[in-house]
This record gives C-alpha cells, structure tokens and sequence, in this order.
C-alpha cells in the first residue's frame, strides 16, 4: 500500500503539538494517517477526517477534523498529487472559514515560481 506524500512548509505538526490538548494529540496522528492513505483517497472515503472541500474561496482548500465534536481542523491543499498541511484550526476560529484562511492566505496560495520553471529533457 503506498501512502500520498505529505509536506509540512509551515510547521504544522510541531504547532498541533503545541497547542492541541494531550487528549486529541492520538486523534490528530490518525488524522495525518488517514490523509496518508491511498486508499482512502481512491475510495474517496474518510471515516475519520471527514475531508471536504472548503467553499467560497478561490483556491481549492481542503479542511479535515481532528475531532469533531470538540471543533479542531486542519486544513490542506493538494499540489502535484501531494497533501500539503496549511494551517491547524483551533475551536474558537473553525466557524468563519473564509476569514481564517484569509488571514493567512499567503500559505494558500498556489506557488506561482512552478510557472516559470523550463522543463528538463
């Protein structure tokens, strides 16, 4: 089984582990395992995460639960075929989804350099 590559640009794990409560640290680890899956992704079934596209903003922005109940998020992007982590949510800012990425959209902004890039040969 092979597992989608997963890249972590912001620092997001060491800030989970930070700031999420000892209680949902467990929860998260399985959070980043079933992004990972293949499987997952082919089937198109997240049980734990309950990964779906974020609406009303420009770029396409994925948000998967850590938990639920209790409100912590994570957000990712996928780009070339891997996850990128973009931003762990707490529970007091889950609700206005537009205004937590937009204050920090510089992460969800697609890499403009790959434009520009000449390919080799």
């Amino acid at each position: 089984m092979r597992d989608k590559p997963l890249y972590d640009e912001y620092g997001i794990i060491r800030e989970a582990w930070k700031i999420l409560p000892p209680e949902y640290r467990e929860k998260f680890l399985e959070a980043l395992a079933e992004l990972e899956d293949n499987e997952c992704h082919r089937q198109r079934s997240f049980p734990k995460t309950q990964l779906h596209k974020v609406t009303g903003y420009q770029e396409p922005v994925y948000r998967a639960y850590i938990d639920k109940i209790s409100g912590w998020r994570l957000h990712i992007m996928y780009e070339n075929g891997a996850i990128h982590l973009k931003d762990i949510i707490p529970p007091e800012y889950h609700d206005p989804v537009i205004k937590v990425i937009q204050s920090k959209e510089y992460r969800y902004k697609k890499n403009q350099s790959n434009q520009f890039k000449k390919k080799k040969t």
